[in-house]
């Protein structure tokens, strides 16, 4: 999040006009996902941080999440409003009051859903009956807890300068709704949503398309994503039309002309509104909003992204130019921003299901999602930058509520949504993670074990009611040389084309069991602007130079306000100096005594511990090195 952000307004541009693009719908999807149900997720990493934010939600109160909800609708609050972001202003009066709710309408929807543990829900309907009684008192659709409520959004409506992002912080209360209906089954939050999604129709009917778009200036979430999703539960054509308008046409007149106008933008105000475009794609929206889409994928992902997935400085894309000026910036990589890609990531791999999707989503899954939570406490990163020695920053229990303690609450209980997808007969499994697969259809179960990525591989087995003919689609990931795959002890496939997918079609036989077989090897990786700033991976994992805890005390890293990013443990630390040419020096790391630990020889001779970064907790780190010039001999 980012407060108020936009873009050069190109008024009065219409949908339909927008440059040369096809007004034909995009095709189906070619992929479904699997229900969260029907995969279970084993001992290991994933499981674990799963684990701690179930924990989490459970311990937050729901009244306290409510309370200025009730205090909007003239209603007596039941309980002390949390701390942080919930209470107290960003800056200076921007505020998101009430943002938290949604996103935990969402993490408790995602529990359930993995779970069937009927806390979640319990927690859900009760919210949703509160949310109902504000919508009684107040004798109006809307819900809201930021100050002025109402009043402000009419301001907003009218055109008048308003201190806040009203759209922005209603989006995650839909969004939360929409979680908990579809994914929880809840009926309460279906007609709470429902009666905001029709005060939004009525409330924003009389703005002409200029005013729209004026309006769109202030970030405003994904509101196109979620009325698109209310056109497709509930085939009202008023919802789909505002799918569509809340669509902002100077953010999608360029993406659709394959023009990069990045640099400058605040990321995160982008990133969901281009989510809302492929949405309404899907949806009826023509072919030019998945154009724009699928454009700025490819500018983000594959131009713009650090080696961990991430990308950005305090927020804002930069031009690539610049990298060297941005990338020891401690407020790189909001974590935000790499939910909110991987959501991206997985809606346009369903559409085409490429493996430069899967390897994208895999590296950032490691490195920006796994890595943003404490291990121990739960709690979750807003920046993860790389400036040189100085470490991650986690949220409090309850007085933080940053925007990216709203999407910790969903990142760590969906991991199993994107390991399995599957069409008619085929099987594609995308990440490496212990876990078991019931595709009931076919009558199968898949057990993937597992050790990944302490071990450059994994093995499939089946467990199969009867003989079933399934095309099983393994990855081939884009940081393994070759890919082996044994059937049942037998070399089947081999693949020399790293960034694809190996396919055995066979008929599958109960006790079937598949072996696949990878490389992993330390590679340096560098912005072609800037040679000499190297990280280092190892397969997807982004290697980190653990520099201990010198100079922390003990919950140093625990922090409230997230703007002080950089100003925290800031007193100056050594960082070990590498030096020499940058392959040279990847092929000199060496394997430790432990799993996924090796040394590196800094400039000096001593050596530099390396662990995967997502390991990182506690202590200081460098994940980018700029290489001193190799010492003549």
């Amino acid at each position: 999040m980012g407060g108020v952000a936009g873009s050069a307004l190109l008024a009065g541009i219409a949908a339909p006009a927008l440059a040369e693009a096809a007004a034909t719908a995009p095709a189906a999807a070619t992929l479904q996902p699997f229900d969260m149900r029907d995969v279970d997720l084993h001992d290991g990493p994933f499981l674990h941080a799963q684990r701690q934010t179930e924990a989490y939600l459970l311990r937050l109160k729901p009244d306290r999440l409510l309370h200025n909800f009730r205090v909007n609708a003239g209603l007596k609050p039941k309980a002390a409003v949390y701390g942080g972001w919930e209470s107290e202003p960003l800056w200076d009066e921007i505020n998101c009051h009430g943002h938290t709710l949604g996103h935990y309408l969402s993490g408790c929807a995602l529990a359930y859903s993995a779970t069937g543990d009927r806390r979640y829900r319990k927690r859900i309907d009760y919210i949703a009956g509160e949310l109902a009684a504000c919508q009684k008192a107040a004798d109006s659709g809307l819900v809201c807890a930021f100050p002025k409520g109402a009043a402000l959004i009419a301001a907003h409506l009218r055109g008048e300068p308003i201190t806040g992002v009203p759209w922005y912080t209603l989006h995650k209360i839909y969004a939360g709704l929409r979680d908990a209906t579809l994914l929880a089954d809840s009926d309460a939050s279906r007609a709470v949503l429902l009666r905001l999604a029709d005060w939004g129709v009525v409330a924003t009917k009389s703005l002409s398309d200029a005013q729209f778009e004026d309006m769109l200036t202030t970030e405003y979430g994904g509101m196109n994503e979620v009325y698109a999703d209310l056109f497709v539960m509930t085939g009202n054509t008023d919802y789909q039309v505002l799918a569509q308008r809340f669509s902002q046409k100077a953010v999608l007149a360029p993406l659709v002309k394959a023009q990069d106008r990045l640099d400058g933008m605040h990321a995160n105000t982008q990133i969901p509104k281009i989510i809302g475009f492929q949405r309404v794609a899907e949806t009826g929206g023509d072919e030019s909003y998945h154009a724009a889409a699928e454009f700025f994928w490819k500018t983000v992902a594959l131009t713009r992204a650090f080696a961990t997935g991430g990308h950005g400085d305090n927020e804002h894309f930069f031009a690539m130019a610049d990298f060297d000026k941005h990338v020891f910036s401690a407020k790189g990589s909001e974590t935000c921003c790499q939910h909110n890609m991987l959501k991206l990531t997985r809606m346009l791999f369903l559409h085409d299901p490429r493996a430069e999707y899967a390897d994208y989503y895999e590296r950032t899954l490691y490195n920006g999602i796994l890595a943003s939570q404490d291990p121990d406490t739960g709690m979750a990163t807003y920046f993860q930058g790389a400036k040189p020695g100085y470490m991650k920053l986690y949220h409090t229990p309850e007085d933080s509520f940053w925007c990216c303690t709203g999407t910790g609450m969903e990142n760590h209980v969906k991991y199993r949504d994107s390991i399995y997808f599957h069409d008619d007969r085929q099987l594609y499994v995308n990440l490496f993670v212990p876990s078991a697969l019931r595709w009931k259809q076919q009558g199968v179960v898949v057990k993937q074990i597992t050790s990944f990525p302490e071990r450059a591989g994994t093995r499939l087995r089946w467990s199969a009611e009867r003989p079933v003919a399934i095309a099983l689609k393994l990855r081939h990931p884009r940081w393994s040389r070759t890919a082996t795959v044994l059937v049942n002890g037998r070399e089947a496939a081999r693949s020399i084309d790293p960034g694809s997918y190996v396919t055995i079609d066979r008929t599958w036989a109960d006790g079937d069991e598949v072996e696949l077989r990878l490389v992993m090897e330390p590679v340096a990786e560098h912005a072609p602007a800037a040679p000499e700033i190297v990280a280092f991976t190892y397969g997807p994992l982004v290697l980190a130079g653990a520099l201990g805890a010198q100079g922390l005390a003990p919950g140093a890293d625990i922090i409230v306000n997230e703007r002080k990013y950089g100003e925290y443990n800031d007193a100056p630390v050594a960082v070990p100096v590498l030096a020499g040419d940058a392959d040279v020096l990847a092929r000199s790391i060496r394997a430790g005594d432990q799993p996924l630990e090796f040394t590196i020889a800094a400039q000096d001779g001593t050596p530099v511990k390396l662990v995967p970064y997502h390991r990182i907790a506690h202590e200081r780190y460098a994940t980018y090195w700029k290489l001193a010039p190799a010492a003549v001999a």
